[in-house]
């Protein structure tokens, strides 16, 4: 069997070498989530325990972000003066864990430490999941019930009032202005998904104020784009780099309800759950997008390469990234090759496009876990190189200056490479971290070449690898912003 898993290991390897070619600039996040109670009844240490081995793995797996659920029913998983603690975390809303700790800012740390982004995940309107059966006393659905509605076991904020909106962002505000996050993302919970002969109790709602609207949908439609222009707007005052995300369901239209829908049969973002996507991507008010694509390729009613491709041709105005399913992806076969699973294929089609500048991996143990040896082909071949976060120019164009002083010392602990910081007067042009790439004596310096990167560090410093004494190198130390915006660089040659 271990034989078996091996040479299959080493098929799929050899594929993916010779079809794939790998990006410098890539956004390679996994979510985190809670909402599933992986962690409840965990202990402190065991949680933290956990959560390292995952991002020391998703680390060798070339990960660059990981996207943590921090708000999954208006609650917290970490301190809030505004709203309880999250009973995801500790079993029983509105008690803090024990020994005391905050997840976020403990992920935060870590999560920087390993040189990856950090993306606070909150689901907006949601105020009670199905199974949750008590409230803490400083809930939002028991302070102002009436600001909520019930559906099908659900509390929701309901998107028709604007105090409603004005709460969310005064949470997210609150994260920001707290918190060194460097995204805040929302998922794909808008107004709930349907249920077959409940209707959606706000019809009083539309009739009272319909905002010049004559349909309900429109109207639906108009409040969350409000909130998404309001969050934006407030995430974006509090801490312009911080990277606004939104990773919407998976469809957008069906053809047989608008001609620029995707030949699928399934769900809609625009009219089932009144989230209109390409008018966030198009009209710059989100940062980035990552559609769930969690369908196998050939599916019969949402095709991954059918979805893939349309995403890849209608929402290029902001950068996509694709949300991939690991485990349905490892569990269905290739329809040309039916020796492999669908991994190999579904690279070829994020490497056949031209829009698409990453992947979010749904979800992270999975990877992990290396079901279907998914985690051994990320670190192997498709992520196998460093890279840095996809540019943002509308966020801002500048750069920060190039290091200074780079010199090699020779210390106890063997050669070290030194640099100085650039002076920077903001966000835009201060120094966040470092990227070094190393050259090969005779070697061409191409930066853009990602195979070069031997690190990407917020230290001023790189431990050199002694080879002897005698080995020349010529090494290169770039400067890189709050959102990747890399600056010329400074090289140094070097004997080892």
């Amino acid at each position: 069997m271990k034989i078996k898993t091996l040479l299959m290991l080493f098929l799929l390897i050899e594929v993916a070498f010779t079809a794939f070619s790998q990006n410098k600039r890539e956004f390679r996040g996994a979510w985190i989530q809670c909402v599933n109670g992986q962690f409840m009844g965990m202990s402190t240490a065991d949680m933290q325990k956990t959560l390292a081995y995952q991002l020391d793995e998703l680390q060798k797996d070339g990960a660059n972000a990981i996207i943590f659920q921090v708000r999954p029913e208006c609650d917290a998983l970490y301190k809030s003066n505004i709203e309880p603690w999250s009973r995801f975390l500790t079993g029983q809303q509105g008690k803090a864990p024990s020994p005391y700790w905050d997840p976020l800012q403990w992920m935060i740390d870590q999560c920087h430490k390993r040189g990856m982004e950090l993306h606070a995940w909150i689901n907006p309107y949601r105020a009670k999941t199905k199974n949750t059966n008590a409230l803490a006393p400083n809930h939002i659905a028991r302070k102002r019930p009436d600001m909520v509605f019930e559906y099908d076991g659900q509390y929701i904020l309901n998107p028709a009032y604007d105090e409603n909106r004005r709460y969310i962002c005064n949470v997210v505000g609150d994260i920001l202005r707290r918190y060194d996050v460097d995204g805040l993302h929302i998922d794909d919970y808008f107004y709930p998904y349907p249920v077959a002969g409940v209707p959606i109790p706000d019809n009083k709602n539309f009739r009272e104020n319909p905002c010049g609207h004559d349909n309900i949908g429109d109207w639906r439609r108009y409040n969350v784009n409000n909130f998404i222009q309001e969050l934006h707007d407030t995430i974006h005052a509090v801490k312009p780099w911080v990277k606004f995300g939104v990773s919407p369901f998976g469809i957008y239209r069906n053809r047989a309800n608008h001609p620029n829908g995707s030949e699928t049969r399934g769900l809609q973002n625009y009219d089932d759950l009144y989230a209109d996507v390409l008018l966030w991507v198009n009209n710059g008010l989100i940062d980035y997008c990552v559609p769930q694509l969690y369908w196998q390729i050939g599916h019969p009613t949402a095709d991954y390469k059918t979805l893939i491709q349309w995403w890849d041709r209608n929402a290029s105005a902001r950068p996509l990234y694709i949300g991939e399913d690991v485990e349905r992806t490892v569990k269905h076969r290739d329809e040309n090759n039916p020796k492999q699973h669908q991994m190999p294929a579904k690279y070829k089609l994020h490497d056949l496009a031209h829009n698409i500048q990453g992947t979010v991996l749904w979800y992270a143990k999975a990877a992990v876990d290396n079901i279907g040896n998914y985690g051994s082909m990320l670190r192997k071949v498709y992520w196998r190189y460093p890279a840095l976060q996809p540019s943002m120019p509308f966020l801002t164009t500048k750069t920060p200056g190039k290091p200074r002083k780079v010199k090699q010392v020779w210390t106890a602990d063997g050669p070290v490479l030194f640099w100085t910081a650039p002076k920077g007067n903001d966000w835009r042009t201060a120094a966040h971290q470092y990227v070094v790439y190393r050259f090969a004596k005779g070697e061409k310096v191409n930066i853009d070449d990602p195979s070069h990167i031997v690190d990407v560090t917020s230290n001023t410093y790189y431990k050199l690898p002694y080879m002897g004494g005698d080995a020349k190198y010529t090494y290169v130390v770039t400067t890189l912003n709050r959102i990747h915006n890399e600056s010329k660089a400074s090289k140094k040659k070097v004997k080892i």
